[in-house]
């Protein structure tokens, strides 16, 4: 199965289950079908000029849902097996310098720690350096090119989600 991520929070003129998650200051994450038929969703059950309308088992892709279904259990037991993220990620912003430092609180079930980094323009992570079980590591990477993050390592090898450092 394809699995795409859209940095969107809904799409157009309809909504998701995820949202009211979101807005109470929950991770939430939306599956859709990327190619979705607009007569049998968010449409009253009905039939007009021979065309029937409405959210009825007889359109669903069992096959599909099932798939869905799967995607979103490897995606909880994954995260439930992580360890939590680090707390109180700040990046050292009082010195000009080429190099950045960054200083976390450990959390509990971590064995190390990861700084990540990406370009600006790119959505996932592109580098990672693992910097062991410490409280604080320096990168030779300029904090003004980059977007950073720090996450934790299990021993099972599970990541957490990565944390932006903010300015300290």
């Amino acid at each position: 199965m394809s699995v795409e991520v859209i940095y969107r929070l809904d799409r157009y003129l309809r909504g998701g289950d995820h949202r009211p998650f979101l807005e109470a200051g929950y991770a939430a994450n939306r599956f859709t079908e990327p190619r979705e038929d607009f007569a049998h969703q968010h449409q009253d059950v009905r039939v007009e000029k021979g065309t029937q309308y409405g959210d009825l088992a007889e359109f669903c892709d069992f096959y599909y849902i099932s798939r869905v279904g799967k995607v979103n259990g490897a995606a909880m037991w994954s995260m439930a097996n992580a360890p939590d993220r680090p707390r109180n990620v700040t990046i050292e912003t009082t010195a000009l310098t080429n190099d950045s430092t960054f200083f976390w609180q450990g959390v509990q079930g971590a064995i190390g720690y990861e700084v990540v980094w990406r370009p600006t323009d790119q959505p996932f992570w592109t580098h990672v350096i693992e910097v062991g079980d410490v409280r604080t590591a320096t990168v030779m990477v300029s904090k003004d090119n980059v977007e950073f993050g720090i996450r934790s390592v299990a021993v099972n090898g599970y990541r957490s989600p990565a944390v932006f450092p903010l300015p300290a």
